[in-house]
């Protein structure tokens, strides 16, 4: 059995063989980990326990990458980043995997019920420093964010979401009438308003809503335009930033209130460039 450093291609064969797994639980097919072990260990000449641990730490790679996890394989942190280079090539020459995820054909029935909205991330609740570190530094690498923002299904599909969420908030609390009046603003006018969805609280006051959508964990950081923290900042009383995380399995959600630098770590990541 090979003891040494693991190669690319090794670590391209254990990612692959987790994103088979992980593409079958999410759509709820079954699979068997010990036959996908069995198969690598011929593959590659790894021992079963040293592809075990291997798929944890690919766990929290994919948690770095903001991706959903194998609910099986707990993540182990301290991972080498060509771990996640493995992965980022896998979704590179894979791209349909991400897309499919939120493209999935429409069910005629009832409206998804509301959500449940949880607590904000805090300096309480983090996990220990260096784990938190680690899934800074992939994130960074691999532009976690930027990724999220150009996947087009998984935005449409989480405005969506919350979209019905205000709805039924509303109508569980008796009304109806402003239910009606919920708009899916850049469905309907487009983007540039600096915020997705207009709602009411059920008081009647106008709820300005950005919807910000991963597969990843809660900590996973979102690019946010100036445009959308002007309107943050203009209209403080009405804005919302509705974060959705864990979006491909049951999605869990939390809201943050203007000022946002109360809450996140604003980083500038662009910049224009003009001719003098």
């Amino acid at each position: 059995m090979n003891g040494g450093d693991w190669s690319d291609a090794e670590n391209d064969a254990v990612v692959a063989a987790y994103f088979a797994m992980l593409s079958d639980e999410l759509s709820g097919r079954s699979y068997n980990k010990a036959a996908q072990n069995r198969a690598l260990q011929e593959q590659i000449g790894r021992s079963r326990g040293s592809i075990e641990f291997k798929l944890s730490n690919v766990s929290a790679a994919f948690i770095g990458l903001g991706l959903p996890v194998i609910k099986g394989y707990r993540p182990r942190f301290n991972f080498q980043m060509s771990l996640a280079e493995a992965a980022s090539r896998w979704l590179a020459q894979n791209p349909e995997w991400e897309i499919a995820l939120h493209n999935k054909p429409k069910r005629q029935f009832a409206e998804p019920a509301a959500l449940f909205v949880g607590i904000a991330p805090t300096q309480r609740n983090t996990p220990p420093p260096e784990e938190v570190e680690q899934m800074h530094r992939v994130a960074r690498r691999f532009d976690v964010a930027g990724r999220d923002e150009r996947n087009r299904a998984l935005g449409y599909a989480g405005e969506e979401r919350v979209f019905h969420h205000e709805r039924q908030i509303l109508r569980q609390n008796g009304r109806d009438d402003l239910a009606r009046r919920v708009r899916w603003v850049s469905k309907e006018d487009g983007d540039g308003l600096g915020y997705d969805i207009a709602s009411f609280t059920t008081q009647g006051c106008e709820r300005l809503i950005e919807v910000k959508t991963t597969n990843g964990w809660e900590r996973t950081p979102f690019h946010i335009s100036r445009n959308e923290l002007e309107v943050a900042t203009e209209r403080r009383d009405d804005w919302y930033l509705f974060r959705l995380f864990e979006f491909a399995r049951e999605p869990k959600a939390f809201e943050l209130r203007p000022p946002l630098e109360a809450h996140v770590s604003l980083t500038a990541t662009q910049f224009q460039a003009r001719f003098q």
